[in-house]
């Protein structure tokens, strides 16, 4: 309620401050006074990235990425209200599942701007425009290792080295069922079905959204992710990538796999590793690196951020939303000694001894990312989910900058077996103990009866 009642003062604050000036969201003029598809862009995905709430199961992303695609090098005036008009149709056919949605309102106000000022009929063809392919740039020379990279502020490591300053990196993972570490390295089982956000800082939003995984359980795992990189000076333009299960891109939703060729194709990049199962996202402009994979059915997110970065938040919003920062609400939180009496209800194919035995295959070391795995496979049955704890991991040591930390480990975060041994036994001797009583009792009750 709190966040509905912020989008609703965001709103009244947007119309009045509308009502006394132009609009400049949608104003910026470039040439021949239209303004550029990245400016239409760029309002929808701020409120994305500031509104949680903001559904993607809606297809307004998709609108909106081919609009910008089709636009990004059209010519005539007539060409760009061609697009517009294909744009305004994509939106009215998702009028039905987005409903309530910020973003689809948004589209639906600018594009009736956009018509206005550039006086298309709303009436006409309708097909996208084919995009022009740009001429490729000129090569850089072999000796000139700035131009490559961009300037010193869009590589952050380097700037910072140069002031004698070593950065303090820090890790988040969000995997499984789903299970969740976050920059202080709490680890974490997690409810939280539908859109949440992990990420929200001055630099990029990150949000996923989670599905359950078999009916009946109350564990869920993550089907869709979108990551946005906003606009940083000369280094990046705004760009987003969106990913869902069986659908791993291996570049920016616009199709490009940088932040923009002018700016040095290194600052932000985008390098597929595995086709369809691994991508690696490089921000070395702000010393980030974010990790996608799909594993079975479920994507797992990784990411190594400067604390400077993950701490660049705006004063306004509300941190205890973004799960990376503060962990999941305490409602939303599964407790993992719990999952061994629950699973006894529920048969998935595994027992808690054959999980256990599963798991020790790909994870030696009973720390928290084992017992995820099991916790896994008892809620779930799915063996994908093996592979899922065993690439964090594998995550976690490529990412996390103190090697000490790389195992977390939690007291009693499943009865040991030992333990249930040991509480048998002294049940066992407990019975033993009255039965001798009793039997002693009985014994002396017959002797000592007079004849």
């Amino acid at each position: 309620m709190q966040v509905n009642a912020h989008i609703l003062e965001e709103s009244d604050n947007c119309r009045q401050r509308s009502e006394g000036r132009p609009r400049a969201g949608w104003m910026v003029m470039g040439e021949r006074g239209r303004p550029s598809a990245l400016d239409v862009c760029r309002v929808l995905a701020v409120f994305l990235s500031l509104f949680p709430s903001v559904s993607l199961q809606c297809k307004i992303l998709k609108c909106n990425s081919e609009f910008w695609a089709s636009t990004a090098n059209t010519g005539p005036e007539e060409e760009f209200c061609t697009a517009l008009r294909a744009y305004s149709s994509c939106v009215r056919r998702t009028a039905r599942t987005c409903r309530g949605d910020l973003a689809y309102h948004s589209a639906q106000h600018g594009i009736e701007d956009l018509m206005s000022q550039h006086n298309c009929s709303k009436e006409g063809p309708t097909s996208q425009p084919r995009a022009r392919t740009p001429l490729p740039p000129a090569p850089p020379p072999p000796d000139s290792q700035e131009r490559s990279d961009g300037p010193e502020v869009c590589h952050y490591e380097r700037s910072l080295l140069r002031n004698a300053a070593a950065p303090n990196f820090t890790h988040c993972g969000f995997f499984g069922d789903p299970h969740l570490r976050t920059f202080g390295d709490e680890f974490q089982t997690c409810k939280v079905e539908g859109a949440w956000p992990l990420i929200h800082n001055k630099y990029l939003s990150v949000q996923v959204t989670n599905t359950p995984v078999v009916p009946g359980s109350s564990a869920t795992a993550t089907s869709k992710l979108t990551i946005i990189f906003k606009n940083f000076q000369e280094c990046v333009d705004q760009k987003m990538y969106h990913a869902e299960t069986d659908e791993l891109p291996a570049a920016f939703a616009d199709g490009s796999k940088n932040g923009g060729e002018r700016h040095g194709a290194n600052a932000l990049r985008v390098v597929e590793k595995a086709p369809g199962q691994h991508v690696e996202i490089q921000a070395r402009y702000i010393g980030t690196t974010i990790v996608v994979r799909q594993v079975g059915r479920y994507l797992t997110f990784a990411v190594r951020m400067p604390e400077e970065v993950v701490n660049s938040v705006e004063e306004d919003d509300n941190q205890d939303l973004y799960l990376c920062l503060h962990g999941c609400p305490a409602n939303q939180r599964i407790h993992l000694k719990n999952v061994r009496a629950q699973s006894a209800a529920r048969t998935r194919g595994f027992t808690y001894q054959s999980a256990k035995a599963k798991c020790k295959e790909r994870l030696p070391v009973e720390d928290l990312y084992f017992q995820s795995c099991v916790f896994d496979l008892l809620s779930s049955g799915d063996i994908n989910f093996t592979m899922a704890a065993y690439y964090a991991l594998e995550d976690v040591k490529m990412l996390h900058s103190n090697s000490k930390r790389y195992h977390i480990f939690q007291k009693d975060a499943f009865p040991s077996n030992a333990a249930s041994e040991r509480r048998g036994k002294d049940a066992a001797s407990l019975v033993s103990v009255l039965a001798a009583i009793l039997l002693w009792t009985e014994c002396c009750t017959v002797a000592l009866t007079p004849l």
